[in-house]
């Protein structure tokens, strides 16, 4: 497993270490882990949308066929 450092404000730090009881790096993690979901999930609706586009501006015969070919 690669590690990253991760630089956080004074005052951030500060409330950090009054919560003890948590493990910051799994928070940091999750956080990091369930943004790229979210983009990985964006990029596949922009992907969507283009080959949608495409099929209704007749540039292909089946949009199905292009979202197969984008592996959706």
């Amino acid at each position: 497993m690669a590690n990253i450092t991760l630089a956080v404000p004074d005052a951030l730090y500060k409330k950090m270490r009054t919560h003890p009881e948590f493990k910051w790096s799994e928070v940091a993690r999750q956080a990091i882990e369930q943004k790229i979901e979210d983009v990985e999930l964006l990029d596949d609706l922009k992907a969507i949308a283009a080959a949608e586009k495409e099929y209704k501006e007749g540039k292909t015969t089946s949009h199905k066929q292009v979202l197969k070919e984008l592996g959706l």
